[in-house]
């Protein structure tokens, strides 16, 4: 499994803790982190999700930290803005920005100092698929190394060909102090987490105890199905199938973009992708916010998901855009299939339109 993983992870990773899913993985690269420099704070961003145990979600930006903040959170967490061009949190226009929000960062190690890490998703997942400009990810390697700050890449979603390379951080040449990832690594076959780091990391811990486990860590009937499949990722040339036909998912939801008015933006890298619902493409006004999510009231991005559920399409939807990720091995027709289904459900979306946006 070492071997085979040596030969995909970024140059440099090759030190490995396993455990059984991606909330596992996060939690102990938070606590490599913090023993090793020997910091509390770990900078983290808005709309991040980096799973549910209290590590973890304590560094969950989405509204799912919310409801256990204070009561099963570990304090030490700064929150900074996105890399999010369609609402950028400065209000300002790239590339004429300077990259604001990666900037941003480094005010926040200068001023807030006992940072271990930060963490982040190269690209943001469920809280909508936000692909960084080009300068993002690798300006924000630079500000941490030289604040002497780990930097950590979920890469739960976005690893394993989901964005036509292995991993994220690859689309930017950007190599982490600590990689964590999950999901496709066994193709989800059975689950397993990966935790990996650098040599120099590791040695910090040689003559200390590090404070972390799992009974199930590294089992065998986990780590065979991931060399299986890390032999199919090379086999079905799937990173490659992956950027193909993310370029054929973009031209196609732009079509769809054009034919309704509730959507306000389409993004994506590879076959991860998502529509963001608006009830005013002008004011970019969102049918709805986190309040609606944590009020329980019915939204409109669920009520379209749940129209393509009854056209034989499931698609996840997270308060205001649908999440497009398709299986790798998907074909064109399924694709198709899929896309289809969408356009016909948006009809909901657009039913609901601010009159004074629609089109006359």
């Amino acid at each position: 499994m070492s071997r085979a993983l040596l030969g995909v992870l970024p140059k440099g990773l090759d030190r490995f803790f396993f455990s059984t899913s991606g909330t596992e993985a996060n939690e102990a690269a938070l606590k490599i982190a913090r023993v090793a420099t020997g910091r509390p704070k770990i900078v983290a961003r808005h709309r991040s999700y980096h799973g549910a145990t209290a590590g973890s979600i304590s560094v969950t930006g989405d509204p799912r930290r919310r409801p256990v903040e204070g009561l099963h959170t570990v304090p030490g967490t700064v929150f900074a803005p996105d890399c999010y061009c369609y609402r950028c949190p400065f209000g300002l226009t790239y590339p004429s920005c300077g990259v604001a929000c990666a900037e941003y960062v480094d005010g926040i190690l200068e001023r807030e100092g006992n940072v271990a890490a930060m963490i982040v998703e190269p690209v943001v997942g469920t809280n909508g698929v936000l692909v960084p400009v080009p300068e993002y990810l690798p300006r924000l390697r630079e500000i941490t190394r030289r604040h002497d700050v780990l930097l950590i890449a979920d890469e739960v979603m976005t690893g394993w060909g989901r964005v036509g390379a292995w991993f994220g951080v690859d689309r930017w040449g950007v190599v982490p102090d600590l990689l964590t990832t999950a999901k496709g690594i066994t193709g989800a076959y059975a689950p397993l987490g990966l935790t990996a780091t650098t040599a120099a990391l590791h040695d910090t811990f040689r003559d200390r105890y590090f404070p972390h486990g799992h009974t199930y860590e590294a089992h065998p009937l986990t780590l065979a199905p991931a060399v299986a499949a890390i032999g199919e990722y090379r086999r079905l040339d799937l990173l490659e199938k992956s950027r193909r036909d993310g370029e054929y998912l973009l031209d196609r939801l732009r079509e769809i973009q054009a034919r309704h008015p509730s959507v306000g933006d389409v993004r994506g890298l590879g076959l991860f992708a998502a529509v963001e619902l608006v009830r005013d493409r002008a004011t970019r006004a969102p049918f709805n916010d986190e309040a609606d999510k944590l009020a329980g009231r019915t939204l409109v991005a669920d009520r379209v998901a749940a129209a393509m559920l009854r056209d034989g399409v499931y698609c996840v939807s997270w308060i205001s855009h649908l999440v497009i990720a398709p299986p790798l091995i998907v074909t064109r027709a399924e694709l198709d299939r899929g896309l289809d289904a969408l356009d016909r459900a948006l009809a909901v979306a657009d039913a609901e339109v601010s009159p004074s946006a629609a089109p006359a």
